[in-house]
């Protein structure tokens, strides 16, 4: 079976053309809708990656990137949404603690939408969230800067540093709760409708089964830094549905611009992270962001005065690549995106 001829490719088309699509333009100034975490529900897309023993799919990375550029090339804020589940899925099938047991099967079969908190690990040595002990279990304090789908998700995967430098990652209900207070949703640029708030964390106690990881901070970051490096499938979902606004004449040289640069990305996604690869999947990362720009601009021009309607897709396509540009950024690759901005400057 190709990628293209996998059942969960099919299924993510579908939900593109007749349901995501249609109605990106009123979820972007209005929400996303349960009913469109419903479908992504049944689809089956949440355990994309999940292990078949807990009723997921197991599927191959190739399959994972291809279901999440449909999705974000067809709304955005939906994808970002269910996204966010992928992580916990991915820590809790690495696990060996009772809450794997608990969650992994709900998740995987999409019983259960979980979002995540742990960004901000990647302000170290700061620790915008701190854990410790107590009675018997941790109690976490602090802010989180974003949350992603309060309102829409069931679980969340919180994160925080405990003395030492221990990163800790924990399941919680995604719930106002004693110790846990959201924000009101944020006004952003792009994807307000993602439901994306601030958590402010006083004290909020789990117990030690909640735990699903406790790692040292730095043998945690250098995962996180090839995953924070390499170019994401939603920035080729978005350029792919730009160029689709544009004639041949004018598309046909981004898209093969484009088709380069996603072969060497995904090339390299498929093989072991070295620190001699480490350079040029950030350069990638950075091509590709560019190459979304351009597209998405060219989109906004040829559609002249008709692109800045509220209505229009040329211009909710733009808002979401600067969306893009900054999601998963860390000060290595906000750096070396400027340097190559400040290269082109006249």
């Amino acid at each position: 079976m190709t990628t293209l001829d996998h059942p969960l490719v099919d299924r993510a088309r579908h939900l593109a053309a007749d349901l995501l699509a249609p109605h990106a333009a009123r979820v972007d100034q209005e929400g996303v809708p349960a009913s469109h975490i419903e479908a992504i529900r049944r689809s089956g897309l949440l355990g994309v990656s999940a292990p078949r023993e807990y009723g997921g799919w197991a599927a191959p990375a190739a399959v994972a990137r291809r279901t999440a550029e449909i999705l974000a090339g067809a709304c955005c804020s939906t994808w970002f949404v269910q996204t966010q589940h992928h992580t916990p899925v991915a820590t809790l099938a690495a696990s060996e603690g009772p809450v794997r047991e608990r969650l992994l099967g709900p998740l995987a079969r999409g019983e259960l939408l979980s979002g995540v908190a742990y960004a901000h690990l990647r302000a170290y040595p700061r620790t915008p969230v701190r854990v410790s002990g107590e009675r018997g279990g941790l109690r976490f304090d602090g802010r989180v800067p974003w949350y992603t789908g309060w309102g829409l998700n069931d679980v969340m995967l919180l994160a925080g540093i405990a003395e030492g430098g221990e990163a800790v990652f924990a399941f919680t209900e995604a719930r106002e709760q004693p110790g846990l207070r959201p924000s009101a949703p944020m006004r952003l640029a792009a994807l307000t409708a993602s439901s994306t708030v601030s958590l402010e964390l006083d004290g909020l106690w789990l117990p030690p089964e909640s735990v699903a990881l406790r790692v040292p901070y730095e043998e945690w970051a250098v995962k996180d830094r090839a995953k924070a490096v390499s170019a994401s499938p939603a920035v080729f979902g978005i350029t792919e549905a730009a160029l689709a606004l544009l004639d041949d004449e004018v598309a046909g040289p981004l898209r093969t611009r484009v088709g380069a640069v996603r072969s060497r990305a995904y090339e390299l996604a498929d093989t072991p992270v070295t620190d001699a690869t480490l350079a040029e999947r950030l350069a990638l990362r950075i091509d590709a962001a560019e190459l979304m720009r351009t597209a998405t601009t060219a989109a906004v021009v040829a559609g002249g005065g008709r692109s800045l309607a509220l209505t229009g897709t040329a211009q909710r396509l733009a808002r979401e690549a600067l969306f893009l540009l900054v999601q998963g950024q860390t000060a290595e690759s906000r750096g070396a995106h400027l340097d190559l901005l400040t290269s082109k400057a006249p």
